[in-house]
């Protein structure tokens, strides 16, 4: 799950992480009263759940309070479009509201899984406010990592080793220190998947904070954390994954035009992979679990067929817990109550196979079957009409 910069900012300030005075407002007015309060000058920024924001024009300083409600006017309600919105682009219903702070240097901080090593891993580059992909391809040596047992936190000795190697020295170099096993403490407490800082703020003062803040958590621990769950913000989740949600569905939208049911995370990995190597592009991962029943196959054929780039779908089920059985009669009711007019593949195997493959063979429907996974990609590139 993600949250927006301003939550993410809440949650560290709880850890101990500085960051600038600010708050979030969906009011021109209000805008303008915060600037005052941080003195006359601030930073009015855009709160969606993307990076880019400022490139794209979500991110504007100002002078006077006169010019906070001016750029509050422009970015509350716009289309606000960066590389990791897509050409569509994100409605700005929020803005957060912070004090302008003297710039001495722009760092970079993040922590991430290494699943590798099985280890939180803290990365730092003197490079910040770019993209951090821009400048392991450009420099990979400008990024430095400290792999931290969780159980025990990021050690002192190794926060001052990636202080050092951000440069710092002196009050800041200390300051560096408590901020960096402050922030590794708030990613392991909340059962993040990510945390990044960028940039790192280190001011002419030589105070350490956190100018901006991205937090993504772990959906699977949220049971953990309800204070958390309840920033989710679903205006900025595609609202196919919010439907799949509802029904306990794995679903993620992708760019293709191949619908893909699977049970099974690994399972759907690899059939996107022999979608791709027979020549087409998976629409989607769609995983229905170990355990689906026939309504929640129901679902799943109808929020896949909602995406309205789907042009065929592959079904792949391998039948452990889940009956194959069952799994038909799921896909021949969908079929029959949505009167889906794109091609159907479908794949089974495992528990009650025989059973599933006489219900499908006895709908009377245009349903495909596949005898493995080869063949099934095979005849859903060829329902398509062939590798474009």
């Amino acid at each position: 799950m993600k949250v927006h910069e301003y939550q993410a900012k809440e949650i560290l300030r709880g850890f101990g992480v500085p960051t600038p005075r600010g708050r979030v407002t969906d009011s021109v007015e209000e805008a303008g009263r915060l600037a005052k309060e941080f003195g006359g000058r601030a930073v009015v920024k855009a709160q969606i759940h993307a990076g880019g924001r400022g490139k794209g024009g979500g991110v504007k300083l100002a002078k006077s309070p006169d010019e906070a409600m001016e750029a509050a006017k422009k970015i509350l309600g716009m289309q606000l479009v960066t590389h990791q919105t897509g050409p569509e682009g994100r409605k700005v219903k929020k803005i957060l509201v912070e004090e302008a702070l003297d710039i001495a240097r722009e760092l970079y901080l993040g922590i991430t899984l290494d699943r590798a090593l099985g280890k939180p891993v803290m990365m730092v580059s003197a490079q910040g406010g770019m993209e951090i992909e821009e400048v392991a391809a450009k420099d990979p040596n400008a990024i430095v990592k400290e792999s931290f047992e969780p159980a025990w936190g990021l050690q002192p000795y190794q926060a001052r080793k990636l202080a050092y190697a951000l440069g710092l020295s002196g009050d800041t170099h200390k300051k560096a220190c408590g901020f960096l096993v402050a922030l590794a403490k708030a990613y392991v407490e909340t059962d993040a998947s990510l945390a990044e800082i960028n940039p790192l703020l280190i001011t002419g003062g030589g105070d350490v904070l956190a100018l901006d803040a991205k937090m993504n958590f772990d959906d699977n621990a949220l049971f953990r954390h309800p204070a958390i769950k309840e920033y989710r913000d679903i205006d900025e989740e595609d609202p196919l994954e919010v439907e799949a949600s509802k029904f306990d569905l794995n679903y993620i939208k992708l760019d293709g035009n191949v619908g893909c049911m699977v049970n099974g995370a690994g399972l759907a990995m690899s059939t996107m992979d022999i979608i791709q190597y027979a020549g087409g592009k998976p629409a989607n991962f769609l995983d229905v679990g170990g355990g689906a029943n026939e309504e929640q196959v129901k679902n799943a054929m109808r929020i896949l067929l909602s995406d309205k780039n789907v042009k065929a779908v592959l079904i792949n089920i391998f039948g452990g817990i889940m009956r194959c059985d069952i799994i038909a009669t799921g896909v021949v009711n969908a079929v029959k109550e949505f009167g889906i007019k794109v091609p159907v593949v479908v794949r089974l195997e495992g528990t009650n196979v025989e059973e599933g493959k006489a219900i499908l063979k006895s709908s009377g429907l245009t349903i495909i079957p596949a005898d493995g996974m080869k063949d099934a990609a095979e005849k859903v590139i060829a329902a398509l009409g062939g590798v474009k």
